[in-house]
């Protein structure tokens, strides 16, 4: 690209479903954006921000980052739960490090709700656990719950694994206690004109017969060899990098690979079995994904990492 231009708070963000190769993107439009400063990569994953979850949420490896920082890999144990409120402070941290120091942030990651939370001012409830209410909603089943969810708030409902009882549970622990839904992202989208960033947004578009195929790929993948994502989740029963094993329950609530690979090793279902539901829970979630990307009016959608090099230099270009 050109010689060296001011781009002050401008930020990049790379998105898509899972399994479509944003972080293989967002370290070439980092390495590629050299003359106007260079960019570095805020990672918007909610469960890469957790230790020894590496194989199953596919983290990027050191040799991958090509000597492209990264931030908000590897900040949280995965004994605790790690909310969007967390994440957002720190986030916005990294966000505010990386422009002062003349770089472009890059925000790479399909978890919408973490992206949109670094971007617009929205403000998420803090909180805190509340045993009681947690003790009465453990009762309850995970059917359950998810419809208590979509009688009180259908927007969360829409969006959250409906499998997962720890989101469910804590989802209405927000709810109840402070009497309202989630904040509406896009209504600060759409009402907020103080976003202090010019953003642009690429998103990278799949059909849905190669998506699932690269899903099915990248699965089978992660099975194979000797330190392969079954080996991962015994480890983290055993001796996660935090001291002491994760519980088949956390596990279970960590979702996807996390769920299904130790029910394999409880011998609840077969490794068959395993892969086969894996496949069809990830297409789910990919769809769910696109499901909140679409809300989004302002995202460029390409599938030629070509044409995205070009419109970022003329989108940084002043």
């Amino acid at each position: 690209m050109t010689k060296n231009l001011s781009t002050p708070r401008k930020v990049i963000v790379v998105l898509g479903p899972t399994a479509s190769g944003k972080s293989d993107l967002a370290v070439k439009i980092a390495k590629k954006i050299f003359a106007f400063g260079g960019g570095e990569i805020i990672s918007a994953d909610s469960r890469q921000v957790y230790r020894g979850l590496d194989i199953g949420s596919g983290k990027i490896t050191k040799k991958e980052m090509q000597g492209i920082s990264h931030y908000l890999i590897n900040v949280a144990s995965p004994k605790r739960i790690f909310t969007v409120s967390q994440y957002q402070k720190l986030a916005k941290k990294a966000l505010a490090d990386i422009l002062k120091r003349g770089k472009i942030p890059i925000i790479c990651g399909g978890t919408g709700l973490y992206i949109d939370s670094i971007i617009y001012n929205t403000k998420f409830p803090e909180v805190p656990p509340q045993p009681k209410l947690r003790k009465k909603l453990e009762k309850l089943s995970t059917e359950e719950l998810f419809k208590k969810l979509q009688k009180l708030d259908p927007q969360r409902a829409k969006n959250i694994d409906y499998h997962n009882r720890r989101r469910l549970i804590r989802a209405l622990e927000i709810i109840i206690t402070t009497g309202k839904p989630v904040p509406n992202i896009l209504a600060t989208i759409d009402g907020n004109k103080n976003i202090p960033y010019k953003i642009l947004k690429i998103g990278i578009k799949k059909s849905p017969e190669e998506l699932k195929k690269l899903i099915k790929k990248r699965l089978l993948a992660r099975l194979r060899g000797k330190n392969n994502m079954i080996k991962e989740v015994e480890n983290l029963h055993q001796n996660p990098p935090v001291g002491g094993g994760l519980s088949w329950q956390r596990l279970d609530n960590l979702g996807l690979e996390y769920r299904y690979v130790s029910r394999y090793l409880r011998g609840l279902i077969t490794k068959k079995e395993m892969i086969e539901i894996l496949e069809k829970e990830i297409w789910r979630y990919a769809k769910r994904q696109m499901t909140w990307f679409k809300r989004d009016q302002n995202i460029i959608w390409t599938d030629s990492p070509q044409k995205v090099f070009s419109t970022i230099q003329g989108w940084l270009v002043p």
